[in-house]
């Protein structure tokens, strides 16, 4: 079995994709599932399609060259010909916070705006302006971006996971603006201390917060980065291997 991939959890709970003799199931990460996978050789998480899985042998993880898609709107500043059908939607610009006090701006279509902000993980956001399509949008973006940055890498963001966000701080950032509208998310579970990061897949489940999936084991939680699970053969039964404990399992 491998890791194939995951979903976020944000049209129904968040699940792993493991793919076995080229099928594909779900497996759900409700609060309190049971999680029970030992993590084996990592490489190339091959191809999912509606047909099923298709392997791939290669080391590259979680894809190698030949499988890495690369979105062309990923570095995009708007000096671009709409080189896809999607950049003549509508999008929307938006600021989303990460707690305590890191903050991004970003672009999505409009329809997918709530969608996108949770896929992200966001505590906080809030919607800008709509504008008739994505060149424009990346313009706006790019020139916001020079004061707030329009990236948040995961490390960054589980630095916060148990904090909730300076109110202060993003009242005063958004005084620079007149949102459309603003968002105050929950996920659904309360941390008193900073999770560990690990990369493992045995634990019960607390929840998801974007690609973020939070197991507690051994009187510790450790935040997972389902991204880093991809690739994976697994197997059955928990990992035996020794994790690093937090403050809280010794309280």
């Amino acid at each position: 079995m491998q890791v194939v991939g995951y979903a976020a959890g944000v049209d129904g709970p968040p699940a792993l994709l493991v793919a076995s003799d080229g099928t594909v199931d779900r497996e759900p990460l409700e609060p309190g599932t049971e999680l029970a996978y030992s993590l084996d050789r990592r490489h190339c998480a091959g191809v999912v399609d509606d047909t099923g899985h298709t392997p791939c042998p290669h080391d590259d993880a979680p894809y190698c060259d030949d499988h890495t898609s690369r979105w062309p709107c990923a570095i995009c500043t708007g000096e671009c010909s709409l080189p896809l059908e999607s950049c003549r939607e509508e999008h929307a610009i938006y600021l989303a916070a990460f707690a305590p006090d890191t903050f991004k701006v970003g672009v999505t279509r409009s329809w997918r705006l709530n969608t996108r902000l949770r896929e992200q993980g966001a505590d906080r956001a809030a919607h800008l302006r709509t504008v008739k399509d994505g060149r424009v949008a990346r313009q706006i973006e790019a020139e916001i971006a020079t004061d707030i940055g329009d990236r948040v890498r995961v490390p960054t963001k589980l630095l916060g996971l148990h904090e909730s966000v300076d109110v202060d701080a993003w009242e005063a950032l958004l005084a620079d603006f007149d949102p459309v509208e603003t968002f105050d998310f929950d996920y659904g579970f309360d941390l008193a201390d900073r999770p560990v990061a690990e990369t493992i897949a045995s634990g019960t489940v607390r929840g998801a917060q974007g690609r973020v999936l939070l197991l507690d084991n051994g009187g510790s939680t450790y935040a997972v980065d389902m991204r880093d699970l991809v690739g994976y053969d697994v197997e059955p039964g928990e990992s035996d291997r020794n994790l690093q404990s937090s403050l809280g399992a010794f309280g």
